[in-house]
């Protein structure tokens, strides 16, 4: 009995220590918990698409690079090869859409641009969130995932992905922090980013020239989009290689060159161009084919030093597990705004772990993938994509008042509370609301 009392009475005298402690310190975190207490759960009332329009004022001239593409291999499928011609300023208009989850408790989630697709079937998940708890996420995804009515890949996971990345940004606010506090970081203040140029013209001249001021700007990493493939023959691998040799010269010896074929090539084109390759040194080739054909990127890895990259049309853990467990992958791309949301984003990266494979997430969006870099390990989310392609990236986040843009090749951590997203209502000219579905 007196070693009981002792117990109760240490315990007691422990708890009084912490709450006295506490108490004075008015944390944020004990705020936030009080928060939650006084509120419970957090409902869904309506699963909605913001679709923005407005006008952007953009030069023409040097959007329309020759990239490699599956359907190239036809004759009459492969476009002129393109030339920049800068200085064609011309005003076009820009939209984008948004999913916005409202909730009972008057507190918005918010998420995009999301992709053409999702929308049309958004309505279908839509039924699986009215009146449910937002903070039950993992529960939301599974019965998501498991209801998808055609297939669990392309728009379905799309779909997804952007309610996800929704409930994400809405307990963000709940709590009252930055998506990545509530992923468990920050483990560092800024992430470095790599100039993906999408968009601008590989011929030798504007080349040199683009590569020249990535490096000005502050980039040691670059990649570039393979103009020829398999039905340009060998003038065309040709090409390529010179492409390649172009740039290592201009950025020197020490610079990552990255390339990305764009599901355009064959297995025996891929081994011919890495082998050429080689000597440049090449950080990594990307998407030499489609994700269905792994045997292709297994032989690859296994044939040449190169690093082989592919995930960007990952869908779901599984996709990476089957390329994890093949030996068949060297960096995996998966993209949050289609494998699943940033809950699978965050489980590929665990799965990647176990391997020692990097996951570099494909940044065709940035808000996504930049809070979960910012929350894991610099050995497993090593650095981040950023499209400099015009005109892309200066209307992609066209109607947002805090565009996620990095400074000297590094990204700062974000501020805010969730992705704080929040638009800007000078340059929104038509605002349309409707219930998805």
């Amino acid at each position: 009995m007196r070693r009981r009392e002792f117990l109760l009475g240490s315990i007691a005298g422990a708890v009084t220590t912490l709450v006295a402690a506490a108490e004075p310190l008015n944390t944020p975190v004990g705020m936030l918990f009080d928060f939650q207490r006084s509120n419970g759960p957090l409902i869904i009332d309506e699963v909605e698409l913001i679709h923005l329009e407005g006008h952007h004022t953009v030069d023409i001239g040097i959007d329309d690079q020759y990239q490699v593409k599956g359907e190239y291999i036809y004759d009459d499928m492969r476009p002129p090869e393109y030339v920049e011609h800068p200085g064609q300023m011309r005003t076009v208009p820009v939209s984008s859409t948004y999913v916005r989850l409202r909730t009972r408790q008057g507190l918005d989630g918010l998420f995009g641009p999301i992709d053409g697709d999702a929308p049309l079937v958004l309505g279908h998940f839509r039924k699986f969130l009215l009146g449910r708890n937002a903070l039950a996420q993992e529960t939301l995804w599974d019965e998501m995932y498991r209801s998808a009515p055609f297939g669990r890949d392309g728009a379905q996971c799309m779909a997804i992905s952007s309610i996800d990345n929704a409930i994400w940004d809405l307990r963000g606010k709940y709590y009252g922090i930055p998506v990545y506090a509530l992923l468990g970081g920050p483990g560092r203040q800024t992430v470095e980013a790599y100039a993906s140029n999408l968009n601008y013209s590989v011929q030798p001249d504007a080349l040199r020239r683009r590569a020249e001021i990535n490096k000005q700007n502050g980039y040691t990493k670059q990649k570039w989009f393979i103009p020829y493939g398999p039905g340009s023959g060998e003038d065309g691998l040709k090409k390529n290689i010179e492409m390649v040799q172009i740039l290592r010269e201009t950025v020197g010896d020490y610079d990552d060159l990255m390339f990305d074929a764009f599901n355009g090539w064959t297995l025996s084109y891929a081994l011919e161009w890495a082998r050429r390759a080689e000597p440049y040194h090449p950080r990594w080739i990307e998407e030499i084919v489609t994700t269905d054909k792994l045997d292709a990127f297994q032989t690859l890895r296994r044939s040449t030093n190169i690093p082989v990259a592919t995930g960007e049309h990952f869908f779901g853990r599984w996709d990476a597990a089957k390329f994890l467990e093949a030996g068949a992958i060297s960096i995996i791309q998966a993209d949050p705004d289609w494998c699943g949301g940033i809950s699978e984003l965050v489980k590929i990266g665990t799965l990647a772990s176990v391997y020692e494979i990097p996951v570099v997430p494909h940044g065709h969006g940035v808000h996504a993938a930049l809070h979960t870099i910012f929350s894991q390990s610099p050995a497993s989310f090593p650095f981040a994509e950023y499209l400099l392609a015009p005109p892309k990236m200066p209307t992609y986040y066209f109607f947002e008042k805090h565009p996620p843009e990095p400074l000297r090749a590094h990204f700062a951590l974000p501020a805010g509370t969730g992705f704080n997203i929040e638009f800007d209502p000078a340059k929104v000219e038509k605002q349309t609301v409707v219930a998805a579905g």
